[in-house]
């Protein structure tokens, strides 16, 4: 490697470094706030850095919240892995997986909040089509690698495909994070008691 080609890579680290510094900081002021009444300057406003500089390392907000999204989701997208690994039978597995569920129904609840924000807001906005879809599909797999290895404790096979699995497992933890948002106290068991139903119901013989 040539100096200069040293130096290019630092750069480039450093300059990767400091983005994911900003995402951390802009999305606690989204979280918050959510997409459309959220700017540039705003988030700049709520963090330690100068509206020159989220401006200097995006462009734009969509370009700031698609990549802040990507940060996030990027972590939370082996959230159960380590549960898959450890369950030594299907009970334990379905335990573990609706347990941590409603976990982060409660500790994450703002950045779930803008994640939804931010797929609805991808039905009008082309621009952020491409990073939903692909984060959208992440967690797709997220989902198939704890209810595949479910099945395989369980000695069955799963009824449904990915996609149908992950929609309706979706559909649930966003109807008890809205009831979540609105002080609903019933929710977080009913998430719960629904993620326990649900499990034994995708499999078949």
């Amino acid at each position: 490697m040539t100096v200069k080609q040293g130096a290019t890579r630092t750069r480039d680290r450093k300059s990767l470094e400091r983005r994911d510094q900003l995402a951390e900081s802009a999305l606690k002021t989204l979280g918050e706030f959510g997409y459309a009444h959220t700017s540039l300057r705003d988030i700049a406003a709520n963090s330690e850095f100068s509206h020159g500089v989220v401006h200097y390392y995006f462009a734009d907000k969509t370009e700031l919240i698609t990549y802040c999204v990507r940060y996030y989701k990027a972590q939370c997208a082996t959230r159960y892995d380590a549960i898959v690994a450890s369950a030594t039978t299907a009970e334990e597995l379905r335990l573990g997986f609706a347990d941590k569920l409603c976990e982060t129904l409660v500790e994450d609840s703002s950045m779930h909040r803008l994640w939804y924000d931010m797929r609805t807001q991808a039905m009008f906005d082309p621009a952020l089509q491409p990073d939903v879809l692909m984060i959208d599909s992440t967690l797709e797999e997220m989902i198939w690698r704890v209810l595949s290895r479910y099945a395989a404790l369980s000695g069955q096979s799963l009824t449904i495909d990915s996609p149908t699995a992950y929609a309706m497992l979706d559909g649930v933890f966003e109807r008890a994070l809205l009831h979540h948002l609105a002080a609903d106290g019933e929710c977080v068991e009913w998430l719960r008691s629904r993620a326990l139903g649900l499990l034994p119901t995708l499999l078949g013989a």
